[in-house]
This record gives structure tokens, sequence and C-alpha cells, in this order.
């Protein structure tokens, strides 16, 4: 005798919509939320560099403000209404756009050159200076290539996989005191931080590379297996148990 399927409580059905109405909502509010606090971060270190009479709130009071009767100010033109958030990025952008165009110039690069030549006497400010320098180079660089593939490997032990990142080959000291021609340098990301992990290298006829893309595979990682690379998953795996996707 067939049963029909039982309905849900309301109780159950506010609490499947509320999840639902979350993930919704919860990307796009943390998303504005982080550009809104970066925003404001970046000018409140920017603005003390500028001279208060050269600042957006001085210059909007001085050409639109100052000529109106007092008794009949705009509300532009209160103190507390002006509140130009985002104008400091634009002038860190510019400035650092000018600095990136000097730098790239033979005086440019002559007074780099002569800043690192004394930071280089001072031993702490050297060893802080050095490593800040090589974090940023890796980071930033638009040159050198930077993870290649995601991959799988096995550790920490035989039959059990992690997923890495395959950034180059060995060469070098490291590659000539391995016992294999061709090795591979593994990122072995932990969860769900992947900034922090392992650096293996790993022979080139151990390590499988994936299909999926370097983001999708980082994706896999910080959400500890919960999110799949869809389009490929929703292509290749069936619907488990006609299990469905609704949160409950």
């Amino acid at each position: 005798m067939v049963h029909p399927p039982r309905r849900r409580g309301l109780l159950a059905r506010l609490r499947a919509n509320f999840l639902t109405g979350l993930v919704v909502v919860a990307p796009v509010g943390l998303t504005l939320w982080l550009f809104w606090t970066v925003t404001g971060w970046i000018d409140s270190w920017v603005w003390p560099f500028i001279p208060s009479s050269y600042r957006p709130d001085a210059l909007i009071r001085h050409y639109f403000c100052d000529l109106v009767d007092p008794a009949n100010l705009p509300f532009y033109c209160r103190p507390d209404a002006i509140n130009l958030r985002g104008i400091g990025v634009v002038v860190f952008l510019i400035f650092m756009v000018f600095v990136g165009w000097i730098a790239k110039g033979i005086m440019g690069r002559s007074l780099i050159a002569w800043g690192e030549s004394l930071v280089d006497r001072m031993p702490v400010v050297r060893s802080v200076y050095n490593g800040v320098k090589q974090v940023a180079e890796t980071v930033f660089n638009q040159t050198e290539a930077k993870f290649d593939k995601a991959c799988i490997v096995e550790y920490p032990r035989p039959g059990i996989w992690a997923i890495g990142f395959v950034s180059t080959v060995a060469r070098g000291e490291i590659l000539a005191k391995l016992p294999d021609d061709e090795v591979m340098t593994v990122f072995l990301p932990t969860t769900p931080n992947p900034t922090s992990g392992f650096l293996l290298y790993v022979p080139k006829r151990d390590v499988t590379f994936l299909d999926m893309s370097v983001e999708d595979a980082a994706k896999l990682v910080i959400s500890a297996g919960l999110v799949y690379p869809a389009p490929r998953e929703a292509k290749d795996q069936p619907n488990i148990a006609g299990r469905s996707t609704e949160l409950t």
C-alpha cells in the first residue's frame, strides 16, 4: 500500500524558507560589507596624507555651500552629511599607478637600488624587508605562472588522497638530491584555511592531475568537500537516491 508523502509542518516550511533566504542574502550582504569595510580602511589610511582643504568634503563646501545663505543650507552642506567613502581608494589607485610608472624608469630603478643598498646594511630591517618583498613579488608578479594545475596525491600515507596545487617542477639542488628525474612541486593546503599547508616534492608518476580548475579545487578545499564543481558533477555523477537540493 503506497502512502502519500507526509506534508511538512508550518515550522519546517518556515525554517526551510529562512535557510534558503539566508543562502541567497548572506553572500551578497557579506560581499557588500567586506567592500564597505575595506574601502573605509583605505580611506582612513589615505586621508591623513591629504591636506584638509583639498579633501572632497571641503571642496564641496567651498564651491557649493559657501555662497548659499547659511539659513537655507541644503542637506549636503551639513558637516555630517558629506561622507564620500571610496575617494581614498581612487587616490590610492592613482598613487600606486604613478609609483609603478616611476619605478619602471631609470631614475626609479636607481632610487630603488639606492634604498635597498641602505636597507641591506640594517640587520633586522634587512630580513623583514627581504621577506616581505619576496612574498609581494610572488603574489603580485604578472610574469611568473601561479598554480598551474590541481592534482591529488597520496598523503599522509598510501591509500589516502589529498588535493594539492602544482606550482612548478623541482630544479637546482633539490632535483639533484632526489632520486627521480621528474619531480613536481606541490602545495598541499589545509582545510578550511588554504593559506597554510605543506610544500611537497612528489615524483611526477605519483601525481594525478585533475580536470577541474584551480579555483574549483580551492572551493572544494575551503568548503571541506561540500562544494563540488557544479557543471562537471551534474554531468558525471547521478543524483544519489533522489536527494533533494532543497535546504531542510
